[in-house]
């Protein structure tokens, strides 16, 4: 299943320089607005070790890791959802992701411009959160006024429609994102999917600091943890940009050194991409044979055949069962014939929840 992020925030708050990191590119992130126009795209791996722990038991032709697709998007600016900027192409950017990664400038560089001239993350924060709503709010709009019309023949889908609509615009107008209103059953769940909103998607706080504040903080950093605390779903990391990119461009020893000297454990943007694997509520399984171990994203709480049908559709369609051990068990026992053996395989059914780490083979006709 593809994952697809969108790197998003003001301009020169370090959006590039991040996509660079994480991507090991070089795309231009040179000190001036709407340097970046077109959106850049790269993928990066989930950092995940057990891959390792899978290989060191079963001699593989190649490991496969799940990948994060980034999308690096122009910088937004007040008055986006009026086209302002780049803005429609902007906001048509972020509409094809499924998830936010909201880059918020916390460092202060005199050499690199801010567009109000001044720092103040929670300010721009707002401008971003603004755009998306006030964009949203303009589809909803829209879409309520065709649900009227077609709700005056008195059909009892389009009545509801037409209240789901009402409801979900004045949700919006109290400047609360699509992804806190409460949806009431599957229908309206299906409506709201249909609307592409752009609050609806979940979203991830990137507090872009300078390298001497990587362990405190700032006053800034701070700022911002205390502003979205009144957010249950806050999702939030600190990563110093122009750190990670150095970071980047280094392996092996050479870097774990470097990351000694800067007391840190793993580059910070491990956890950035950890975490926007967790914002979309997904979990790894994972196959192991002699032609490649590879781990697969799968929602939280899907079953078995949709398990398999991340694989192929052919394997959902033709699905029989599953054989299923245990990631620890996999790796403690020394592999699927010793926990055969010590009767930690399981065979699972149709209605079989997967659990996170789950080794598994399927069997399927078709």
């Amino acid at each position: 299943m593809g994952i697809r992020c969108g790197i998003v925030g003001l301009p020169n708050v370090g959006k590039s320089t991040l996509f660079n990191a994480l991507t090991n590119s070089e795309v231009d992130a040179s000190n001036y607005p709407f340097c970046t126009i077109d959106p850049n795209i790269g993928n990066v791996t989930v950092p995940d070790e057990r891959l390792s722990g899978l290989a060191d038991i079963v001699p593989t032709e190649k490991i496969v890791p799940a990948f994060v697709e980034f999308v690096d998007i122009a910088g937004l600016v007040a008055g986006a959802s009026k086209g302002e900027g780049l803005g429609n192409k902007f906001l048509g950017n972020i509409r094809e992701t499924d998830a936010i990664v909201h880059v918020v400038r916390c460092f202060v560089n005199p050499d690199i411009a801010h567009i109000s001239n001044q720092i103040d993350p929670v300010h721009d924060i707002e401008i971003i959160n603004t755009e998306l709503l006030l964009a949203d709010i303009q589809t909803v709009e829209r879409n309520y006024i065709r649900a009227e019309k077609k709700s005056k023949a008195a059909q009892q889908e389009d009545i509801k429609k037409k209240e789901f609509l009402k409801k979900l615009l004045q949700h919006l107008n109290q400047f609360l994102p699509a992804r806190h209103f409460i949806l009431e059953d599957e229908k309206t769940d299906i409506w709201m999917k249909e609307l592409h909103l752009l609050s609806a998607k979940p979203m991830l706080y990137v507090v872009n600091i300078s390298e001497e504040d990587i362990h405190a903080g700032n006053d800034f950093s701070i700022q911002v943890e205390e502003y979205l605390s009144q957010y249950q779903d806050l999702h939030l990391v600190t990563i110093c940009g122009a750190l990670e990119s150095e970071l980047s461009q280094i392996d092996g020893e050479e870097k774990n050194e470097f990351l000694k000297e800067l007391k840190l454990k793993e580059p910070a943007l491990n956890k950035l991409v950890q975490s926007c694997y967790s914002l979309l509520g997904l979990q790894t399984f994972f196959t192991a044979s002699s032609k490649e171990i590879r781990s697969w994203p799968l929602k939280v709480d899907s079953r078995a055949p949709q398990a398999a049908g991340v694989i192929h559709t052919d394997f959902e369609r033709g699905f029989i069962c599953a054989e299923v051990i245990a990631y620890k068990d996999y790796v403690t026992l020394g592999g699927e014939q010793a926990c055969k053996t010590a009767g930690k395989m399981r065979l699972e059914g149709k209605n079989y929840i997967l659990s996170e780490g789950d080794v598994i083979h399927f069997r399927f006709n078709i």
